[in-house]
């Protein structure tokens, strides 16, 4: 009897010791900063790239994009704001990670996104983005992307892979998302707004369309845990519920 008792007291502690702990989460830390440019790593293989740049309705706006790499590879999704920021991301990636640039994907033909795809292309570092985002740049009279899909984009990192999918207007009518499905960061450039922005600029926008867009998004990533908006501070799935309730049409 006395060592059956003993047994079950030990029964808890020996569970205890057995039971593999959790993975503690990864604590984001910033890993370059200069004047311009800005790089922050919020998973083992994701950096969160900040430049600047000056509006004149919302004065010195930092514009994000996003590094993901695996093995000695990585893609970038949008570039710096300009080229000057552009090569020194490029120089960053091959000096401090000792990777090659496999592509660069801006999200949409805003400057924010594509202000410094000149340095990329001088690189010979090949550029996708939707067919829409081509022809919008091109009428602009900005750098053009050169390669262009309609279909859900899957390019090779390293052993991993990425996508780039477009799943409706929002901030403008060629907006895709860029997702790191081995890490589950969603770049959700600016169609994502950080927590309590407000809704910025409209110009290019489909309004009406933006919380259907942004539900599209969330069904379509269920596991997700960095969400990385155009600009502001990255978070989690709370991003997505957020720019959904903001844009939602007023009954």
């Amino acid at each position: 009897m006395r060592t059956a008792l003993r047994l079950l007291i030990a029964l808890p502690f020996f569970l205890v010791q057995c039971t593999s702990p959790k993975q503690s989460a990864f604590a984001p830390k910033e890993v370059y900063h200069s004047k311009g440019l800005i790089l922050e790593q919020v998973s083992p293989n994701a950096f969160v790239h900040t430049s600047f740049k000056q509006t004149n309705d919302f004065g010195y706006v930092p514009c994000n994009g996003l590094v993901v790499r695996n093995g000695a590879e990585v893609i970038v999704f949008d570039t710096p704001t300009n080229d000057t920021c552009a090569e020194e991301l490029i120089r960053w990636v091959q000096d401090s990670l000792h990777c090659r640039i496999n592509a660069v994907i801006p999200t949409h033909f805003h400057d924010d996104c594509l202000g410094g795809l000149r340095a990329f292309h001088a690189r010979h570092i090949p550029s996708y983005a939707h067919q829409r985002t081509i022809e919008l740049a091109r009428a602009d009279g900005a750098e053009v992307p050169q390669n262009g899909f309609t279909e859900p984009l899957v390019l090779n990192v390293g052993a991993e892979r990425i996508t780039a999918t477009f799943y409706g207007e929002g901030h403008t009518k060629d907006n895709v998302v860029g997702y790191f499905p081995s890490e589950h960061v969603l770049f959700g450039g600016c169609l994502i707004k950080e927590l309590e922005a407000s809704k910025g600029y409209l110009g290019d926008a489909n309004v009406a369309g933006w919380s259907t867009t942004v539900e599209a998004v969330k069904k379509a990533y269920p596991h997700v845990n960095v969400v990385i908006p155009g600009h502001g501070k990255y978070g989690d799935s709370k991003l997505l519920d957020y720019t959904i309730g903001l844009f939602r049409p007023v009954p």
